[in-house]
């Protein structure tokens, strides 16, 4: 048995096909298929069954390959442990981001890294929070960007910025006449959301009662991205709640939307940084953050001065350094 063999195991889980796992590997599909066979053999069960290129995953294989995730998370462990003795800060750092925080913060983010930090290239992966976590506890990602609350255990959290929600409607919605939206008031339209699996659609619907009535009832209409919401919001199919730092710098369209504050004090979500507490490169979590910091996306309250959170030993601490 190889860490070949067994990251070709994890590349044919994750992609339940052997000429694609193959692509994923950067080796021929014949190359593949003969070590997870041999491999197979060796332990004498069979992972995954065959029809025609797709693969299926066995019972006694999904532990098998269950295993193979630690051991490689062991390896990855190790190598960054040699890296760390050598320099923290070089070497790419694998960085996920929820969905609705990436194409507003990245744009901000990747210029201040490159000006601190050329050497530690990010790999970015943008994914629901669910998945994100699986991935950093799986060590196949180094820290994630996520929306609070966000308690893990044997992760560590750093909250970054604050930032607010506004309502979004078409140029000649009649509730441009307002100055502010009350937020039980959202129900009375036709609000756009997006799809299951997005925290920021539970947030939204946290603020309205009946709006979340309606969605129990299959009665809202959902979007696959805030970016995608925003456009049916100016073809006039509805109105909408986007994070602030969505808003700015929009195309063309942008004349056909009016956006407008929430009565009384408005509802915001904490951004956050998270990574496990055994992490290699606690220099490298730092600079994340102080790179975050050094940033300006629009209509955030930055958070200079928060502590990081410990979640197994429930207590602050100055940050992972």
């Amino acid at each position: 048995m190889t860490l070949t063999e067994l990251r070709y195991l994890v590349a044919l889980d994750k992609e339940r096909h052997f000429g694609r796992a193959a692509k994923r590997a950067f080796v021929s599909q014949p190359t593949l298929s003969v070590a997870v066979k041999k491999l197979e053999s060796e332990l004498g069960v069979t992972v995954f069954e065959r029809n025609r290129g797709e693969a299926r995953v066995t019972p006694i294989g999904r532990r098998i390959i269950e295993q193979a995730y630690r051991v490689l998370g062991e390896v990855s462990a190790l190598e960054a442990v040699a890296e760390q003795g050598r320099d923290e800060l070089k070497g790419a750092l694998r960085l996920g981001v929820i969905y609705t925080v990436g194409p507003y913060l990245l744009p901000h983010l990747i210029p201040k890294l490159r000006e601190s930090t050329p050497d530690m290239p990010l790999i970015i992966e943008e994914n629901f929070t669910g998945t994100l976590t699986q991935q950093l506890r799986n060590n196949e990602l180094d820290a994630v960007i996520v929306a609070m609350p966000y308690e893990v255990a044997s992760l560590s959290t750093w909250a970054l910025y604050d930032e607010s929600f506004v309502v979004v409607m078409p140029q000649n919605h009649a509730w441009t006449a307002r100055t502010e939206i009350d937020a039980n008031d959202l129900a009375q339209e036709e609000l756009l959301l997006l799809g299951p699996g997005h925290c920021f659609r539970d947030q939204v619907l946290e603020l309205c009662a009946d709006c979340r009535d309606r969605e129990g009832q299959g009665q809202s209409q959902a979007g696959s991205s805030l970016e995608t919401i925003r456009h049916m919001v100016a073809s006039g199919l509805g109105i909408t709640v986007l994070p602030r730092s969505s808003i700015p710098g929009l195309s063309e369209e942008s004349r056909l939307l009016e956006t407008r504050p929430f009565a009384g004090t408005s509802p915001t979500r904490r951004i956050a940084i998270a990574w496990r507490k055994s992490f290699p490169r606690p220099k490298a979590i730092n600079l994340l953050r102080d790179a975050v910091m050094n940033c300006d996306p629009s209509g955030v309250t930055l958070l200079a001065d928060e502590q990081a959170w410990n979640v197994d030993d429930d207590v602050f601490v100055t940050g992972p350094v």
